[in-house]
């Protein structure tokens, strides 16, 4: 039998690959003169309850939502980053 001349992808690549993917998922917005930091949250990925701080009503698991943090803070990141909220998605694009 013939050997398949195909390269097989090398799996630190795919890792590499995918942390740009995940990466790139995440955007900047300026939202009254702030910078904020906004990463989607997949239905698949949500697994526990929320409290949409523009609504307040629960972010149910299995809904898909927004996460979203301060980019500007001036605390620091790790400080931001502790202070990220939940937020429907449609809650915060009419924020």
């Amino acid at each position: 039998m013939a050997r398949s001349r195909r390269r097989r992808p090398d799996p630190r690549a795919a890792d590499d690959s995918l942390d740009r993917l995940i990466a790139g998922w995440k955007r900047s917005e300026t939202r009254r003169g702030r910078e904020w930091t906004v990463q989607p949250v997949s239905a698949a990925q949500a697994l526990k309850d929320y409290t949409c701080p523009g609504c307040r009503g629960t972010i149910a698991p299995g809904t898909a939502h927004v996460v979203v943090w301060r980019a500007d803070g001036v605390l620091g990141d790790a400080a931001d980053l502790a202070a990220r909220r939940h937020w429907h998605t449609r809650c915060w694009s009419i924020a």
